[in-house]
């Protein structure tokens, strides 16, 4: 794949994404997410994206909303007092 100029906005946003995914700061990276899918739609539906950027993200969208679908504090679940 050759090289091509990605959108420095969504890559800030991707970045933030990664860090919080990373660092397991959940409702941040949820709302990263929602910012970033957001900002893409603006973006793409404005035309402001070339056929190359548009896969691009659309590829890392798909992929972080499939690593992001059960990711909530829920799953932590919740002890007794007195059981830790």
């Amino acid at each position: 794949m050759l090289f091509f100029r990605k959108n420095k906005e969504l890559e800030a946003l991707l970045l933030e994404l990664k860090n919080d995914a990373e660092n397991n700061y959940k409702d941040n990276a949820q709302d990263d997410f929602r910012r970033l899918t957001a900002r893409f739609s603006e973006l793409k539906d404005a035309g402001k994206l070339s056929a190359r950027q548009l896969q691009y993200y659309e590829k890392e969208i798909d992929s972080y909303r499939e690593m992001l679908k059960n990711y909530t504090h829920a799953e932590q679940g919740r002890k007794e007092i007195g059981t830790w």
